[in-house]
């Protein structure tokens, strides 16, 4: 069976002007200055304390839309060490325009996910629900173009006794660098069937079919950035064409590297990260249940984009 194809009606191709256009280069170069000019430096760049997510100060959300509307994210830190509850994961996200949750697969039923360890059941065949490594990707690059995930919500509820840590990347940081290796890079990953991910099959049953689309696309609700990922390489299809793979190992290769644009960043009890869908991988960890010490973190993943970016 072929894959289904997220057809040029459904998502905005090449635009024939603007800072995203190959052919506009002034509009992209004035672009680029603008988002690299003061861009933050270490994660610490990132944080912003908050007294009360079910209200946050006026302060409080402008620094978070500061670094939001820099970096397409912000750690946000609660100034109170008591843990809070899911109610007020949906409050904060309010605040941000992000109403529309996705309901995924293995979301509970307020249709956000309680990510931990899970050795059995449903669960324990995604690796989000183990303690392994989590390669790069953005969230639910799975996903129709009709579910596409713009904004995403990720809260340490507690942490692990090892490892765990986060990485971080804007993904429009990927396309600058992708852009000025190569623009012809970005033609190709703009294009229709640039990558495929392989359809989930469980007991037998397809439960998700296989679908082609590009990595970078213009969403047409914002006229923004958007990016579908991922470094797996289980049964991922790329388009077959050398430059289509130039570009995929391009990807692969500045993610591995040392560039200060990717933040390495250990979520601690009561911080969270809120962004626009960037790049994130996690590393592998380890719990110590005997010493109360297991990882536990709430995601919320939305069909928004954060408002006001």
């Amino acid at each position: 069976m072929q894959p289904l194809e997220m057809t040029q009606t459904e998502i905005d191709m090449i635009p024939a002007e603007g800072p995203f256009s190959l052919e506009d280069d002034s509009a992209y170069r004035a672009w680029r200055e603008a988002k690299l000019a003061d861009y933050p430096e270490t994660p610490s760049e990132l944080l912003v304390e908050i007294r009360d997510g079910n209200q946050l100060t006026e302060a409080e959300r402008q620094a978070m839309l500061k670094c939001l509307r820099k970096s397409n994210m912000v750690v946000y830190q609660f100034t109170d060490s008591a843990p809070v509850d899911k109610s007020v994961i949906h409050a904060l996200g309010r605040q941000f325009g992000l109403t529309q949750l996705d309901s995924n697969l293995c979301a509970d039923e307020d249709s956000i996910t309680s990510l931990q360890v899970i050795p059995e059941g449903r669960k324990q065949g995604y690796i989000p629900y183990s303690n392994l490594q989590i390669s790069w990707h953005t969230d639910g690059y799975y996903n129709s173009v009709e579910q596409r995930i713009r904004g995403m919500l990720l809260h340490c509820v507690s942490d692990a006794a090892q490892g765990g840590d986060n990485l971080l990347l804007d993904h429009e940081i990927c396309y600058i660098h992708l852009r000025d290796t190569n623009p012809d890079y970005i033609h190709a990953l703009m294009q229709p069937r640039a990558m495929t991910i392989p359809p989930n099959i469980e007991n037998g049953r397809e439960i998700r079919a296989a679908l082609s689309g590009p990595v970078f696309s213009i969403d047409p609700n914002t006229d923004r950035l958007h990016m579908r990922y991922t470094a797996r390489t289980r049964s991922i299809e790329w388009h077959d064409d050398p430059l289509t793979r130039e570009a995929s190992q391009c990807i692969s290769d500045f993610l591995k590297s040392d560039s200060p644009y990717v933040f390495h960043h250990r979520l601690a009890p009561g911080q969270g990260v809120l962004c626009n869908n960037v790049l994130h991988a996690r590393t592998a960890f380890e719990d110590d249940a005997a010493g109360g010490k297991t990882r536990l973190l709430y995601r919320a993943r939305y069909y928004d984009r954060i408002s006001d970016t």
